[in-house]
This record gives structure tokens, C-alpha cells and sequence, in this order.
């Protein structure tokens, strides 16, 4: 045996008293709501005015980025917003069509929300409009209630109430800062649900590209096809050729930005070309005579209020606010995701509960000015970027193109074939199938059930030591890792609660079985269990329960039980439950070499007691011994 030279004492483990309740939530509830500290902006600022300034530039991002914007950056984004006013025409005309509500609300709803955007909104590149996906759920959820064509002015209040209770919802997550709850959406979700959406609203589309005038309102394909093909009397070979030629044309437009991303212009045109021709032939040969419906009147003007359509009534509201809620969580979703996406190809942040309470008030603002939902779609924000859209002020400029279009061209939009809006909406649906994307999820697998897999059975490996070092990894990572004689060290890398006790029970019950069965065919016995608490954040009664078990368990075998590096919120939970004074203080260590120095002096001075049948020595909390 070493002389007490030898003998190095490490930093012990402190235990701090256990916090109050008070004090634990408030801290949890800073970490839910508060991560990113918002108001260390403010922190700083000694003088009043200084303060708030900041202040109103934190919560309305245009007084933060409107005094430093000059001439320079609005030549970009004054083309970047008329190329997406070229898109954002024919797309509220087509998406509105796919609400079930007069065109001109979809040309009303890209002119105010973008407005309200460009000042609390804090994406530069995000580009506000309707969205395909919203407004075919919209129109799905109050159609149960309400029939667009039998009662359509009752039906389009309801899309406005649909609409305020969306933004109020936003808002609200916004405001009490639950931005954290659409990040349980994940990627793979979304994906997939806007795959197949577009694949349902692709299918919707044959009704005009056939020129039908009876059509389901299922949306399995068994039943559309049954609809397509049952009224084959009904087909118009006129409205099928025009709707197949702008669909080739829109295609092919989007395969030429693909191959060359410089000519992402021609893109964006290709659907107010398909418009603006669709109009001209539709005048010139009047092709409403031959089976091909057009979209009908436009009136000119403004956008009128709105507020006294809203919709209170106890009758329709439970369907109003779920509509509201469901559409809201998806647009914000899909809108934030997009956000994030661009501003980090541009190297910049955004705030998501910012995006929440901007998104809601530009839907507040619209639903009393005839407007219905609004978010950021992919397709309209891809070419805003592409344009080279430098700031907020690209949506200002579309808005002002959609007024002067409200203002003076609405009625000429008015020839527009349903067939051409048809083939834009189609083109668009393309463009949300990933289909490489879903490929490779399906390889992946499902996320969800992986999750619910690995919450459930989670790894506790068992770690060995890496030669001529002093670190410790999963024995079936490094084979070369070596056992250490007497000692048996796990690893748990998860939560331990009532989803997983049973499972982690099990598994180390499991390794010690296997670990004496080894150590008895080689002369040995195991009489440490050392557990590594450093990947678990969160232990709940059940769990602690568990523990008690293990360690009445090792007691009865003669095993003393070790925990390392438990966390401060885990270590309070163990301290309150008593299971530390059950295996003692001196049992618990700040890394694994600490304890395996400590337990290898404890199995020498055993084995030296044993050889010199003298006094018991004993060992000061956390010590060990070095091998010089």
C-alpha cells in the first residue's frame, strides 16, 4: 500500500440546500419563456430615453432598421417587391378560389397584412400572402358547417371571425412567449403534411382542368377519380388542352430556374403571364361560350372594413375558434420555419415570439379589412430572396403594387378561365411535393414512434476505460476499452421517470447479473457500482423509487452503490427524497477517475486489512490514490 503521501484529495461534490418551490419554478419558468434574456437589451442603457428607445425597437422592428435604410437598398427591394406582386396577383385570385371565397378577397389580403408585417415583423426576406395549404383547410373545416354556395355571405363572415380568432391566437403565444410549442412540429411533420395536402389540393384541380361542373367534396382519391370518371359527359376537351398547356408552360418554367437560378425571374412572371394570357384569349375568343368558366366580376377599390361581419354568434363559434387555432398553428409554423430557413443563409437571427405577435396582428388588421388568413409561403418568399430582397421594405413595395392594382386593373383580371387558375395551383402543389424528401424520411423512419422508442429504452451502456488515458466510453464503441477489476460503471444518458423506471431497472439488473457471472469465473467479485448521472436532466418519484431499489438490491449482494456528476436540479430531488443519505455523501463524485481512484484505494486498503488482519482504515469522502 501506497504511504498517505501518495494520497491526493479531489474537489468534493458540493451539495447545496435544496431551493424552494418558488424558487425552482421561477427558474424553470425563465428557461421556458426566457431563454434568450430579451431584456438584457435594456439592461444597459443608463439614460431613461436611451432605455426607451429600445425598448419600442425591440417590440416594433421597423423603428430598429427604418433609420439606417437609404436609396441603395431600396433599388433591391424595389424589385424584389413588383416581382412578387407578379406572383402575388394570379396566387390571391387561385388561393382564394381554393377558400371558397370571392377572388378579389385574395388580391385584399395581399395588400394590407404585408403592411402590418414590414413593421413588426423582424424577417427580411419573408414574403406575406395567402397560402394554399390554410386556405384549403379553412374552406374544409367551415364547410362542414356552413356551404360556401348555399350561403356564401354567411360563410365568408365566417372566414373573417376564422381569421380574428387566428390572430389572436398568434398573438397570444406572441405575447406570453410559447414560441417553444411549434417546435414540437418538427421538419419531418410538416413535410409531410404539406405533401399531402398538396397532393389532395392537386386533385381538387381536375374539377376545372376537365371543366366540370359537378364535382365531390371528398378528398380521397378513390372518390375523385370515381367523380372524374363517372362524368365523363361533362368533360370539355377545350378547358383540358388550355389547362394542359399552362400547366407544360409553368413546369417548364420551374425546371429552367432549377438548371439555370439566375433566370429565377422568368419563374416568378410564369403565373401573371398564364393570367395575363389566359385574360386576352379569354376576351378575344370569348371561351365562355364554349364550357370554360372565367372568374367573373372584380370591382375596383380599396379594401373595405370589415369589422361589423365578424361573426360572434354561439351557434358557429366553437367551429370558428378551431378553425382559427388549427390554421394558426399551422401557418405559424410553416411561416417561422421559412423565416428561419432564409435568415440563415443570410447569416442573421430571428425571433420567433416577434413572428408570433406580428403574424397575429397582421391577421387581427386583416380579418376587419377583408382579408382572410396570411403567412409566409415558401414559393412567394424563394423568390423574394431570389430578387434580392435587402429588408422589409420588398413587402411594402408589393402592397403598394396590389393597391394600385385594386385601384385601377382589378376588373381587367375579371376574364381570367378558372382552368388557368387551375394550372397555377397545380404548378404550386408540384412544388410542395418533396418527393426526395419523403424518400429519404421514409428510410429514416417515423420519428415519432423512434422518439417514443428511445424515451422508453433508453441506453445505459456500460463504460470501460481507454488505455493510457484517463477517459471512459461505451465498451461496444472502443473494444479496446478495459473493465475495471471489482468495478462496474454505467452510463445514463436520459431522463429517469415513470416512461423508462422499469426498462433502466431491468437493464442494470441485467449488467450486474452479467458482470458476477464473469467475475465469479475468474475469481473476482464485483463490489462497486458506479453510475454516471451526467446525461440525466430530469428524475421524477417513480425514478427515485427505481434508485432504491437498485440500491437494496446491490446492498443484499454486497455492492456499494456511486452516482457522478449529478445535476443540480436532480442532485436537490435525491437530497429531499433522502436517497443520498441512504447510500452516503461519500459516495457521490464529480467524474468517474475520481471514483475509480477512490473505490481502487478502497478495494488496496480491504485487501491489505485482509492480508494483515489489522484495524480497519477508513477513507475521508472522495479521496483516492494516484499510481505513481
Amino acid at each position: 500500500m501506497t504511504d498517505s503521501d501518495d494520497v491526493d484529495v479531489v474537489q468534493k461534490v458540493n451539495f447545496p440546500t435544496p431551493r424552494s418551490f418558488l424558487t425552482t419554478f421561477k427558474t424553470d419558468l425563465k428557461e421556458t419563456f426566457f431563454p434568450d434574456d430579451p431584456f438584457h437589451h435594456f439592461k444597459t442603457e443608463p439614460h431613461p430615453l436611451s432605455r426607451a428607445k429600445k425598448v419600442v425597437q425591440y417590440f416594433i422592428p421597423v423603428f430598429q432598421w427604418l433609420p439606417n435604410y437609404h436609396f441603395h437598398l431600396f433599388r433591391y427591394d424595389l424589385f424584389a417587391g413588383i416581382t412578387i406582386a407578379s406572383l402575388a396577383i394570379p396566387q390571391g385570385i387561385s388561393y382564394a378560389k381554393l377558400a371558397n371565397i370571392p377572388p378579389i378577397i385574395g388580391l385584399y389580403s395581399s395588400f394590407v397584412p404585408p403592411l402590418v408585417y414590414a413593421i413588426f415583423g423582424s424577417s427580411r426576406d419573408l414574403a406575406v400572402g395567402t397560402v394554399a395549404t390554410t386556405s384549403l383547410l379553412l374552406a374544409s373545416i367551415l364547410g362542414d358547417k356552413v356551404s360556401a354556395k348555399d350561403d356564401p355571405a354567411l360563410y365568408l363572415r365566417l372566414i373573417y371571425t376564422s381569421t380574428f380568432f387566428t390572430g389572436i391566437f398568434q398573438a397570444t403565444l406572441g405575447i406570453f412567449r410559447l414560441g417553444f410549442l411549434v417546435d414540437f412540429l418538427s421538419h419531418s411533420t410538416i413535410i409531410g403534411f404539406m405533401g399531402g395536402t398538396a397532393t389532395i389540393v392537386s386533385l381538387q384541380q381536375l374539377k376545372g382542368l376537365f371543366g366540370l361542373t359537378h364535382f365531390t367534396s371528398k378528398t380521397d382519391i378513390i372518390s375523385v377519380m370515381h367523380s372524374v370518371f363517372s362524368q365523363r359527359k361533362e368533360w370539355r376537351w377545350q378547358s383540358t388542352v388550355m389547362g394542359l398547356c399552362f400547366l407544360v408552360f409553368l413546369l417548364s418554367t420551374r425546371r429552367l430556374m432549377k438548371k439555370k437560378p439566375k433566370l429565377f425571374w422568368v419563374s416568378a412572371i410564369a403565373p401573371m403571364v398564364t393570367v395575363v394570357v389566359g385574360c386576352v384569349f379569354a376576351y378575344v375568343v370569348h371561351v365562355d361560350r364554349h364550357g370554360i368558366q372565367i372568374v367573373g366580376h372584380l370591382s375596383k377599390g380599396l379594401n373595405p372594413p370589415s369589422l361589423r361581419q365578424l361573426n360572434f354568434d354561439s351557434e358557429y363559434l366553437p367551429v370558428t375558434i378551431k378553425s382559427g387555432i388549427i390554421t394558426g398553428i399551422l401557418s405559424l409554423a410553416e411561416g417561422i420555419m421559412i423565416g428561419r430557413s432564409f435568415a440563415e443563409m443570410k447569416n442573421y437571427q430571428i425571433d420567433g415570439n416577434k413572428e408570433m405577435i406580428a403574424f397575429g396582428i397582421m391577421n387581427i388588421f386583416g380579418s376587419i379589412t377583408s382579408c382572410y388568413l396570411t403567412s409566409g409561403p415558401f414559393s412567394k418568399t424563394a423568390v423574394n430572396y431570389n430578387a434580392g430582397c435587402k429588408m422589409q421594405m420588398s413587402n411594402v413595395v408589393m402592397s403598394m403594387c396590389i393597391m394600385l392594382t385594386l385601384l385601377f386593373l382589378a376588373p381587367l383580371f375579371s376574364y381570367t378561365p378558372l382552368v388557368a387558375l387551375s394550372a397555377i395551383i397545380m404548378s404550386a402543389m408540384f412544388g410542395l411535393i418533396k418527393y426526395k424528401e419523403v424518400y429519404r424520411l421514409f428510410k429514416v423512419g417515423l420519428s415519432i414512434v423512434r422518439a417514443l422508442l428511445y424515451v422508453a429504452r433508453p441506453g445505459a451502456p456500460k463504460l470501460g476505460n481507454i488505455p493510457s488515458s484517463t477517459l471512459f466510453h461505451d465498451i461496444e464503441q472502443y473494444p479496446n476499452a478495459t473493465s475495471i477489476p471489482g468495478i462496474l460503471i454505467l452510463q445514463l444518458g436520459s431522463p429517469i421517470y415513470f416512461a423508462n423506471f422499469a426498462y433502466i431497472r431491468a437493464k442494470i439488473t441485467r449488467w450486474i447479473e452479467e458482470e458476477l457471472d464473469v467475475k465469479n469465473s475468474k475469481g473476482r467479485d464485483l463490489e462497486y457500482l458506479i453510475l454516471d448521472f451526467g446525461g440525466v436532466t430530469f428524475i421524477d418519484m417513480t425514478g427515485i423509487e427505481m434508485l432504491f431499489e437498485v440500491q437494496r438490491d446491490t446492498a443484499r449482494r454486497g455492492i456499494k452503490v456511486a452516482l457522478v456528476n449529478p445535476k443540480v436540479a436532480v442532485l436537490e430531488k435525491l437530497m429531499l427524497s433522502k436517497f443520498i443519505n441512504s447510500i452516503g455523501k461519500e459516495s457521490v463524485f464529480l467524474s468517474i477517475e475520481a471514483v475509480v481512484k477512490a473505490f481502487h484505494f478502497m478495494l488496496n486498503e480491504s485487501k491489505d486489512n485482509r492480508n494483515s488482519a489489522g484495524p480497519s482504515i477508513s477513507i475521508e469522502s472522495n479521496t483516492y490514490v494516484t499510481d505513481d
